[in-house]
């Protein structure tokens, strides 16, 4: 077997995928405060979110420093929420590569459903994170095309 650490290869999603939690919370004032406190108050970050809101309650979609446990403090304290493997890729170019990055995904004839950038820079490059009809094939087709995906291990500290 390989070891692929000490390559240059981009990181697969096979690794361990970036996992994106979804909450429902109401649409109350400091409702996001109060999710954001309670999960760093366990030691876990807040990589990246994205908010649709509504008119009673409001979706967050966040990306974890650890997701485990996060996932596990959220249902203690009563809030449900589902786990989906995303894809985050860097954009070494910034807004320019936005577009290449876009079509190797219509090559691969992959759908995006929702997308936000992180917060975090692990490699100084910015980050996306794409929520994909087809995860892996997405991850594939980006790391063909010479982007790095990254893993969850790339994320949590």
């Amino acid at each position: 077997m390989t070891d692929l650490s000490s390559t240059s290869l981009p990181t697969t999603q096979a690794a361990s995928p970036v996992r994106q939690l979804s909450v429902f919370l109401h649409n109350r004032v400091g409702a996001l405060l109060s999710l954001v406190k309670l999960l760093h108050d366990n030691k876990v970050e807040v990589l990246g979110f994205s908010v649709q809101d509504s008119v009673e309650m409001t979706l967050v979609r966040l990306v974890p420093t650890d997701p485990d446990s996060a996932e596990q403090v959220l249902l203690q304290h009563g809030h449900s929420c589902a786990s989906r493997p995303i894809v985050v890729v860097e954009l070494r170019e910034g807004a320019h590569d936005l577009g290449h990055a876009l079509s190797a995904l219509l090559a691969a004839e992959i759908n995006i459903h929702h997308s936000y950038p992180l917060m975090t820079r692990p490699g100084g490059f910015p980050l996306l994170a794409l929520y994909l009809d087809d995860p892996e094939i997405g991850s594939e087709s980006l790391s063909k095309c010479g982007y790095k995906v990254l893993s969850q291990g790339d994320l949590s500290r």
